[in-house]
C-alpha cells in the first residue's frame, strides 16, 4: 500500500491553498487553447509555403522577443503585483490570438502577420512567464513545491495531448481558423479566473525594474554551478533534439498524415503518466542527477524517434521523451524554487525562462535547415546523438550539479529557513 501511495498524485496544493486552485484552473483553460494555437501556426505556415526553413523559422522570430523580454520581465516580477503582470499579458496574448484569427479568415491569408503576431506572442510570453512561475512559491508552503508543480504538470501534460490532437482534426478539416477561435475563448475564461485571485505584492524592499538587477541575478545564477548546469543541460537537450517543427513532414513520411497530431501528443502522454504518478518525486533530494538522468533518456529516445521507420515506434519514443522531459523539469523546477531567495526569484525565472524557452526555439531552426540537409528522420536521429553526447560532457565539467542535495545545501536551507520564519509571523 505505502509503495502505491508513492504513485498517486500529492494533492495537498489544491486542497491547502484557494490561490493555487484559481491559478491552476486558469493555466490548464490557458494553456489548451495556446497549444492548439502552437500547432495551428506551423500548419497554416506549411499550407502557405511548403517550406522546412520557413516552419523552422518560427524558433527565429521568437528568439530575440523571448530573450529581451524574458530577461525584463523576471526584472518585474520582482517589482510589482505579480497577479497583475500575468492579468495584463494574458489579455494581451488574446488579442494578439484574435489578430490571428482576423488573417485566417481573409480569403487569402497573409504569412507575415502570422510571424508578427508569433515574435508579440514570444514578447508578452517572455513578460508573463517569471511572474507565473514565481506566483506558486508565493501561495503554496514550501514543502509543497514538487508537489505543486506535479499537479500543475498534469494539466500541461493532458493538454499537450488533447490540445494538438484537436488542432490536427480542426485545421485539416476546417483550416486555422477554428483553432484560433477556441485559443480566444480559452484567454476569456482565464482572465475572469485570474481576477478572482488575492494580490502578490513584490517582496518588502524589492528593487525597482533596471538593467543593474538584471545584470545581478545574472550574476547569481552563474556564482551557483549547480543552477548554472540545469539551465546548460535543458538548453543543449532542447536545442539538439527537439523536432516538433518538422513533424508536419515527419508525418509525410512515415505516410501517417492521419497521425500529425499523435506526433504533437506522443510525448505529452508520457509526460502526463509521469504526473499522474509522481508522489515518489516528492521522495528525491539529489535534483542535479534526477535533470541529468533524464535529458540523457530524452536524448535516447529521441534518436530512437529518429531511426525508426514506421509511425508506431516513433510514437512510442516520442513518449518515453515525454516522460523523461517531465521527469527533468520536475527536478529542475524543484531545484531553482527551493534554493532561490525570493528577492531574486523573479529575475532568475526570467533566465529560466531562456533555458527551457530559447533551447527550443533555436531547435526548431535547427531541425528545419538541418532537414533541408539531412532529411527529416536523419535531422531527429543526429539531434538526439548530439543530446546525449552533449549532456554527458556537461555533467562530467559540472560535478556540483550531481552532488546537488536539498537536505544539505546551504541556499535550500536559507531558503527553507526564510519561509517557515515567514509563516509563523503570518500565523
Amino acid at each position: 500500500m505505502d509503495s502505491l501511495r508513492k504513485l498517486r498524485p500529492d494533492l495537498t496544493p489544491w486542497r491547502s491553498s484557494r490561490d493555487f486552485r484559481l491559478l491552476w484552473s486558469s493555466g490548464s483553460i490557458s494553456s489548451f487553447g495556446s497549444l492548439i494555437t502552437y500547432v495551428a501556426v506551423p500548419l497554416q505556415i506549411k499550407q502557405l509555403t511548403g517550406s522546412y526553413f520557413a516552419v523552422g523559422a518560427i524558433g527565429l522570430v521568437e528568439l530575440v522577443p523571448l530573450i529581451v523580454f524574458g530577461l525584463w520581465g523576471g526584472a518585474l516580477a520582482d517589482a510589482v503585483d505579480r497577479r497583475k503582470l500575468v492579468l495584463g499579458t494574458e489579455a494581451g496574448l488574446g488579442l494578439l490570438t484574435g489578430l490571428l484569427l482576423l488573417n485566417a479568415l481573409l480569403p487569402h491569408p497573409l504569412l507575415w502577420p502570422v510571424y508578427l503576431a508569433t515574435a508579440l506572442v514570444a514578447a508578452l510570453d517572455g513578460l508573463q512567464r517569471p511572474a507565473l512561475d514565481t506566483l506558486i512559491p508565493r501561495v503554496v508552503a514550501h514543502d509543497q513545491l514538487t508537489a505543486a508543480f506535479a499537479l500543475v504538470s498534469v494539466y500541461r501534460s493532458f493538454n499537450m495531448v488533447a490540445g494538438p490532437a484537436l488542432a490536427g482534426v480542426l485545421v485539416s478539416y476546417a483550416g486555422p481558423a477554428p483553432a484560433f477561435a477556441v485559443d480566444l475563448a480559452s484567454y476569456a475564461c482565464s482572465l475572469v479566473l485570474l481576477f478572482r485571485m488575492r494580490e502578490v505584492p513584490p517582496p518588502t524592499g524589492a528593487e525597482k525594474p533596471s538593467l543593474a538587477g538584471i545584470v545581478a541575478g545574472v550574476r547569481y545564477a552563474r556564482s551557483r554551478p549547480e543552477l548554472l548546469g540545469t539551465y546548460l543541460v535543458d538548453i543543449a537537450a532542447m536545442f539538439f533534439a527537439f523536432p516538433n517543427a518538422i513533424f508536419p513532414f515527419l508525418a509525410d513520411r512515415l505516410h501517417a498524415h492521419w497521425a500529425l497530431g499523435l506526433l504533437y501528443g506522443a510525448s505529452a502522454i508520457g509526460s502526463l503518466l509521469v504526473s499522474a504518478t509522481a508522489g515518489w518525486a516528492s521522495q528525491v533530494h539529489r535534483h542535479g542527477r534526477m535533470v541529468v538522468l533524464a535529458a540523457l533518456l530524452w536524448g535516447a529516445a529521441m534518436t530512437g524517434a529518429g531511426l525508426s521507420t514506421s509511425i508506431w515506434p516513433v510514437l512510442l519514443c516520442l513518449a518515453v521523451a515525454g516522460g523523461a522531459d517531465q521527469v527533468s523539469g520536475m527536478g529542475r523546477s524543484t531545484m531553482w524554487n527551493q534554493s532561490i531567495p525570493d528577492e531574486l526569484r523573479g529575475r532568475l525565472a526570467g533566465v529560466e525562462l531562456l533555458s527551457y524557452s530559447v533551447g527550443p526555439q533555436l531547435g526548431q531552426l535547427r531541425a528545419g535547415s538541418m532537414a533541408g540537409a539531412v532529411g527529416v528522420r536523419g535531422s531527429v536521429w543526429l539531434g538526439g546523438v548530439a543530446c546525449l553526447v552533449s549532456v554527458a560532457g556537461l555533467a562530467a565539467a559540472l560535478p556540483r550539479l550531481l552532488s546537488y542535495d536539498a537536505r544539505t545545501d546551504p541556499h535550500a536551507v536559507a531558503v527553507r529557513a526564510a519561509r517557515e520564519a515567514e509563516q509563523r509571523l503570518a500565523a
